[in-house]
């Protein structure tokens, strides 16, 4: 039975439809789609990172893994080393090295396990999970991603995930273009929330402050702040009832790759003021003018602020196997 299940899992990568651009490649015959990865797992780093919301940080930080590749490639990505460029940053890894590492930052202590853009990965990620999950991990899973999904992947991994940190970038098509790297994201978008919403109608932080439930980011992109407004009223309208919400200020493109004017005290007060009169109050708000560059560099082996992160031991050790 559970070889059964494991094949149908893997199945998915063929034709792949995780995202919602649907390439219908065959990813275990190493074809690649938008997000520029086959079935291999690839991962760019993992460790303990402090840098989250706080239920989702807890005391020693949130157990992230970040996987290499991207359906969506927004233009100006922080994570741009290793979710836009040709060829990402990050090391092939198989199942038992995956379930590993989840293993080994449950031993460091973290939070939580946190999937930063697994999307192209969800097989893999649900066979990691499952093995782990036989030899002791106890530890929730937090979904970190774009909303850039398939319902058919989402579909996949909802079983397995206990906190959804999900993007609504934007509802507003030409905004979706500049920011996002496609216009449609605007309306990919929406049906996965309401997918989300029926799935998990309650967010509650329970008796251990873990979150659980859905909680929705949101970052304001300059010269685009009406856009922002109609994303507040949007959550107000369809999710304040059943969702958190992180309201986040601090946008930065790569270096070199753009110049934009910051959020104004006149515009970060007016969002402010908007989430009042929404009536919404659950959640959390990015101080502005905080001044500390969110830009890592996935060529070190901390690509973070050092007090805000520690590289997972065995990771490193993976990495350095390979690069001999």
């Amino acid at each position: 039975m559970n070889m059964v299940m494991e094949k149908q899992v893997m199945d998915a990568y063929r034709p792949c439809t995780l995202c919602p651009i649907r390439c219908k490649v065959d990813r275990l015959a190493k074809q690649k789609g938008r997000c520029s990865q086959t079935s291999d797992v690839r991962v760019a780093w993992a460790g303990l990172h402090k840098g989250e919301e706080p239920p989702i940080t807890g005391e020693k930080g949130s157990g992230m893994i970040f996987f290499s590749g991207c359906p969506l490639m927004c233009a100006y990505c922080q994570n741009h080393q290793i979710s836009t460029a040709a060829q990402p940053i990050g090391i092939e890894l198989s199942i038992e090295e995956l379930a590993v590492i989840m293993l080994e930052l449950q031993g460091m202590g973290a939070t939580n396990l946190n999937m930063v853009t697994g999307t192209h990965f969800i097989p893999s990620i649900i066979e990691a999970l499952r093995l782990a999950r036989s030899k002791g991990l106890e530890l929730d899973v937090v979904w970190n991603s774009s909303g850039f999904e398939s319902i058919e992947g989402l579909a996949l991994i909802d079983p397995y995930v206990d906190v959804y940190l999900i993007d609504v970038k934007t509802l507003d098509p030409d905004v979706g273009a500049t920011f996002c790297g496609l216009r449609r994201y605007a309306d990919d978008i929406l049906p996965v929330m309401e997918f989300l919403k029926q799935r998990h109608p309650a967010t509650y932080v329970d008796e251990k402050g873990n979150l659980k439930g859905l909680l929705v980011r949101h970052l304001v992109f300059p010269t685009a702040i009406q856009a922002s407004f109609t994303v507040l009223e949007y959550f107000a309208r369809e999710l304040k009832e059943c969702a958190y919400l992180s309201l986040m200020v601090q946008f930065e493109p790569p270096l070199g790759n753009a110049s934009f004017p910051p959020i104004s005290e006149e515009e970060y007060d007016a969002l402010l003021s908007a989430l009042e009169n929404l009536g919404i109050e659950e959640g959390f708000v990015q101080e502005l003018g905080e001044n500390v560059s969110w830009i890592p560099d996935f060529t070190q082996e901390n690509p973070f602020p050092q007090d805000f992160a520690s590289p997972l031991p065995y990771f490193l050790s993976l990495k350095r196997s390979r690069h001999q």
